[in-house]
């Protein structure tokens, strides 16, 4: 029983599994896309990812690990050189699945497995959209409209007991009108003093 083992053995002997997947890994790195079972492209996906991150790392004993798996001389030149060169900026992630309808003779799942940076169709260089900082941003233009109307509610409630003077280089300005109780004093005296005035007294 296979209780809690993930790894798929693919109905073959441990020689036979390995010398598929390195013809495999081999075929990928040199057309970039193959066409293979689901199960295959799963389990081909966790012995090729490993490898490509070890040619990131250009030394001698890096290309004799690499060797050990692959063991043709053509894969390990490209791996080293042109993938490591494109994926260089990956931090992982290298391959990509994709379903097919099954095939015809045994109804098997089928597959695309393909690296990542060799397909042009998936790669945009549209900038992504940020939905939220926009919906934030309303928020924020909503928030500063409110308050600017209401600095100019206040201006205009400020200015309405002030007096436009014309200055006498032309310049408009506003003069403000101080109603002390000093200045209704004086006029309230010299409001009597002419009543009386008028009366004769």
């Amino acid at each position: 029983m296979r209780h809690g083992k993930k790894f798929n053995h693919l109905s073959r002997k441990a020689a036979h599994r390995k010398a598929m997947l390195a013809n495999m890994a081999c075929s990928l790195i040199e057309h970039k896309r193959i066409k293979t079972t689901l199960a295959k492209a799963k389990a081909l996906r966790v012995y090729v990812e490993p490898l490509i991150t070890k040619s990131k790392d250009d030394t001698t004993h890096s290309r004799r690990t690499v060797f050990s798996y692959l063991k043709q001389k053509q894969a390990i030149t490209e791996l080293f050189s042109d993938v490591a060169t494109k994926v260089a900026d990956r931090p992982g992630g290298y391959t990509r699945i994709l379903k097919l309808s099954n095939r015809l003779g045994d109804n098997a799942q089928m597959a695309f497995i393909e690296l990542v940076d060799y397909n042009e169709e998936y790669t945009t260089d549209k900038p992504k959209r940020k939905k939220a900082r926009r919906a934030k941003s309303k928020k924020v233009d909503v928030v500063v409209s409110s308050v600017e109307e209401a600095v100019i509610v206040d201006d205009a409630k400020e200015l309405e007991g002030n007096e436009v003077v014309e200055d006498t280089k032309g310049n408009e300005g506003t003069k403000l009108v101080d109603e002390s109780p000093v200045v209704t004093e004086i006029n309230e005296t010299t409001n009597n003093s002419e009543e009386k005035e008028e009366k004769g007294e």
